[in-house]
């Protein structure tokens, strides 16, 4: 599953698998994968949890049964989330509390993934952890690039998801500097921020994880393409420029638990995985068409 999954960057399958995240459910852990069986979903994302986020997904003997349960269900552990991040501060000074905190949130991300099987864990930059400056962005690249370290030891990816504009996003790519490092492109949050999402993958594509975020309106409850989130754009936008996208994560909010939304939402997913799926299949059609035609005129 790894190798699907980017650990992110390989080839995707005929269409992306579909998967949920874990804290945008009414409930986490073994609870989301009970939910996702019951769906037909094959993919999930667990958040480490956290005061104020739910119980703290490294407790003892935790990943081992989710990892036990996950394979009964036929669903594959894709990402850890570090949403706890958000409320620490990942651009806190080096040598503070809030510092040490963040490094220790790191390792249990890590540590976490390792335990679940899950190739990715990713790190949020929104609310305290926003990089919104200068100074913000060094402190982000350094704890980024220490954390892709780590990563790249143990075999899995570190990718940041942010609401960065296509150039200070690439140039956070470029200096991290790491092959373990990926950018999280979520289909909505750069609309919100005032970015192009279609953008952002052209300007930033050999940088992104092949795990996307999906999800639609202000609040994430409009409909998987009701929104103004312009979700079949970006997708081709993901095509057009050759990214292997592993897999499509619903990240609309149904904490709720209206299961008629939910799977309506499902519904119109795998719509948008196929179309993803039809988008390559027919771009990468012609561009070898297009090189064939390269070699023939170079030939005569």
């Amino acid at each position: 599953m790894s190798s699907v999954m980017d650990a992110g960057r390989s080839a995707a399958p005929d269409a992306p698998l579909i998967a949920l995240a874990d804290w945008r459910l009414p409930g986490r852990g073994e609870a989301a994968l009970d939910l996702a069986f019951q769906h037909r979903v094959r993919g999930i994302q667990f958040d480490l949890g956290g005061p104020g986020r739910g119980p703290w997904l490294d407790a003892a003997g935790q990943p081992a049964r989710l990892a036990r349960t996950a394979r009964c269900a036929g669903v594959a552990p894709l990402a850890v989330a570090g949403n706890v991040l958000n409320d620490l501060g990942l651009t806190a000074p080096e040598g503070s509390l809030d510092a040490g905190r963040v490094r220790d949130v790191l390792a249990r991300l890590l540590d976490a993934a390792g335990e679940l099987g899950a190739p990715l864990v990713f790190v949020p930059s929104f609310r305290r952890s926003a990089i919104d400056g200068e100074g913000a962005f060094v402190r982000t690249v350094a704890v980024l690039r220490a954390a892709a370290g780590e990563a790249a030891a143990r075999g899995l990816l570190l990718a940041s998801e942010n609401t960065l504009a296509p150039r200070a996003a690439l140039r956070l790519a470029e200096e991290v500097a790491s092959p373990a490092f990926r950018l999280l492109l979520d289909t909505y949050n750069p609309v919100a921020a005032g970015v192009d999402p279609v953008a952002l993958v052209a300007g930033t594509a050999g940088h992104l994880a092949g795990q996307v975020h999906v999800k639609d309106g202000p609040d994430g409850t409009a409909p998987l393409g009701d929104g103004d989130g312009g979700i079949g754009a970006t997708l081709d936008a993901l095509a057009e420029h050759a990214v292997p996208v592993g897999a499509l994560v619903l990240e609309n909010d149904h904490r709720g638990g209206d299961r008629e939304r939910l799977a309506d939402d499902l519904d119109r997913l795998r719509a948008f995985a196929e179309r993803l799926a039809a988008t390559t299949a027919a771009t990468t059609t012609t561009a070898s068409a297009e090189t064939v035609r390269t070699a023939e005129t170079a030939g005569t």
